[in-house]
């Protein structure tokens, strides 16, 4: 039977350690409609539903797969955010939170970005950034490497709403003052991290040439693997190369950089270090998209890989809904139009809003609308979530 909203309100709200009555005390409605929702009786509005999920301290989207609201959120916020950052070079107003707070808030922030809750991060950016500016402003020493880490890790977090929801402008100055606060750091793990994040400037622009001569330069520059933190920066950075050569059609470099990557995490556990996922099951998921990225002579690796395999709960909810996204295409491409939609319904259970915002899914749905001339229900309800009918 299909889980209903109700019953991942419960779920969450177990997890949590909370009591019905403390879940309606906290979201500020009534006990009787979360009780009557976690029967499946009742179904929460927008704005409950939002209450609910800010409650348990998730986006709303993570509740009910069908919300819509999380796109008027984040558009709502990037002004806000943009402002924030347009004089980041100067140091204007205090932090209002001490360095632990801001350390323990940021923290959140990074888990919430890794499950793509964008409306959640969009709307607690901007303090975020600007706490983190402000102390790095003042920070002197050995305070100074910490700061910048703070700063990088907090503009990572606005720059994931910003270029998941088309603000490729605002992404990329965002991507400059984590460069400018990297290099204040002095830190050659944070620098290899923003240069990871910076390649997505030349997908945004599809200028993949420049963008793999440019992650090469950073790999030059990169950490020597002799630390775990180390080792993954590195191998990340790998990764990310082998798909942006593998845009730029140099299939022997994309191939160099995944062996490269998957030696480093042979020795390393799955695990999110300095905010990205690294290890076996990561290398396997760029592998996939790689042999995507190279095109349709190149599928037939994705579709083996798999035939047996897929990521588990060790791997981030969006890099889980992004393997099935690029799994999607392999299908389709490989004329199952069926398998490929299959695909896509497995991405959104991982990260709705992700799956919703990627332009990838938009195309592949309106193929598949066309390849199968009488639409099944689902797949038009699907294709109307997205906006692509």
């Amino acid at each position: 039977m299909t889980e209903h909203i109700g019953q991942r309100v419960a779920a969450l709200r177990r997890i949590r350690r909370m009591t019905q009555a403390d879940l309606a005390r906290e979201a500020h409605v009534s006990l009787p409609m979360v009780k009557a929702c976690e029967r499946g009786v009742r179904s929460p509005g927008p704005s409950t539903l939002e209450a609910i999920g800010s409650a348990l301290g998730v986006d709303a989207s993570r509740l009910d797969p069908s919300y819509v609201g999380t796109s008027r959120h984040v558009h709502a916020a990037l002004p806000a955010i943009s402002a924030t950052i347009a004089g980041y070079e100067y140091a204007v107003d205090p932090a209002d939170r001490p360095p632990a707070q801001l350390r323990s808030d940021i923290d959140v922030a990074v888990g919430r970005r890794l499950a793509a809750q964008y409306g959640l991060i969009a709307k607690s950016a901007p303090s975020l950034l600007g706490d983190a500016l402000a102390h790095l402003h003042c920070a002197s020493g050995a305070r100074v490497r910490e700061a910048a880490g703070l700063v990088v890790a907090a503009a990572r977090t606005a720059d994931a709403a910003a270029y998941k929801f088309g603000a490729h402008d605002l992404s990329a100055r965002l991507i400059d003052v984590m460069r400018w606060a990297a290099a204040h750091s002095e830190d050659a793990d944070l620098n290899a991290c923003v240069a990871y994040v910076r390649a997505e400037t030349f997908l945004a622009a599809r200028t993949y040439r420049v963008g793999h001569l440019a992650l090469e330069q950073a790999l030059d520059a990169g950490p020597a693997p002799n630390t775990a933190q180390s080792t993954a920066t590195l191998g990340a950075l790998h990764m990310r190369t082998a798909v942006v050569a593998a845009r730029a059609g140099s299939a022997d470099a994309a191939n160099n950089h995944l062996n490269e990557a998957r030696t480093l995490a042979s020795g390393l556990p799955e695990g999110v270090y300095l905010g990205t996922s690294f290890g076996p099951s990561s290398v396997r998921i760029h592998e996939v998209a790689v042999s995507v990225s190279l095109g349709k002579g190149h599928i037939g690796r994705a579709l083996d890989i798999a035939r047996d395999w897929s990521p588990g709960p060790e791997i981030p909810a969006e890099r889980r809904s992004g393997f099935w996204i690029e799994m999607a295409r392999a299908r389709l491409w490989s004329g199952n139009p069926d398998g490929a939609f299959k695909c896509l319904k497995e991405a959104r259970k991982h990260a709705p809003q992700h799956v919703r915002e990627h332009p990838w899914v938009r195309e592949d749905i309106g193929k598949i609308l066309r390849l199968r001339r009488a639409s099944a229900d689902s797949l038009t309800s699907f294709a109307e979530w997205i906006g692509a009918v």
